[in-house]
């Protein structure tokens, strides 16, 4: 399968406009916004758990990085409310679910394979440092390193926000919103820009809160396998 898998093309999803599609894990379902390789391989997805269900262990041979959107997840690790982000490095294992039900936003295979850096934040916890280059923008950072650079944005309302992105970049909205060539994007929607483009985005009365990601798009991972669990 391949869905949204050219990096040379702009990419708009508004995955809260989408049906969920069941897994086949029960009580696991999906709303897929980019994904390449058969049922589960390089993906990026939003995913809901519904309460009780859980998948088998297993292993991420190509990472995997997510954020809970919504509710609460669970693995033998640990339990991560709304505002979790999690990066699980090449080669980690876990048996991931939900005992009250919960949505995430995730990515999989898209590491370096190098990588074995575990992260944990909460960004609902994380001080918003102010962009000195950008007014109306407070930053919270949240990984970065040679391939990549993750944080979450704050933009103030009824603002112009504009970004270079040389090496391309994806924003998920988490609350708020804004408009971006003609389009409206809320809560749950996915841009991603190809390398070389600029964002500029138009944000309403309320603001916006993002996820933001750049640098990724330019690099290539590893081959992703013909089966995984998402998340």
């Amino acid at each position: 399968m391949r869905l949204n898998a050219d990096f040379s093309q702009r990419v708009a999803v508004h995955a809260a406009t989408l049906p969920w599609v069941p897994s086949p894990t029960a009580g696991v379902s999906r709303r897929m916004l980019h994904r390449e390789g058969d049922e589960v391989a390089r993906a990026t997805t939003i995913v809901k758990y519904e309460p009780g269900s859980q998948f088998s262990s297993h292993q991420h041979g190509g990472g995997e990085e997510f954020l809970v959107l919504d509710g609460v997840f669970h693995d033998e690790y640990g339990s991560y409310p709304t505002g979790t982000y999690v990066r699980n490095p090449p080669g980690s294992f876990h048996t991931p679910g939900s005992e009250e039900g919960c949505i995430l936003f995730v990515k999989l295979w898209q590491f370096d394979p190098q990588d074995r850096t575990d992260t944990q934040l909460n960004i609902e916890r994380m001080a918003r440092i102010a962009d000195a280059r950008r007014l109306g923008v407070l930053v919270s950072p949240l990984y970065r390193d040679r391939r990549e650079d993750v944080r979450v944005e704050v933009w103030t309302a009824n603002a112009q926000i504009e970004l270079d992105l040389p090496l391309g970049g994806e924003i998920l909205v988490l609350e708020g919103g804004f408009a971006e060539s003609g389009e409206v994007f809320t809560p749950q929607s996915w841009l991603r820009l190809p390398p070389g483009d600029v964002l500029r985005a138009r944000t309403g009365w309320r603001g916006a809160k993002v996820w933001l990601k750049q640098g990724h798009l330019a690099l290539t991972p590893g081959r992703a396998p013909a089966k995984e669990a998402e998340a």
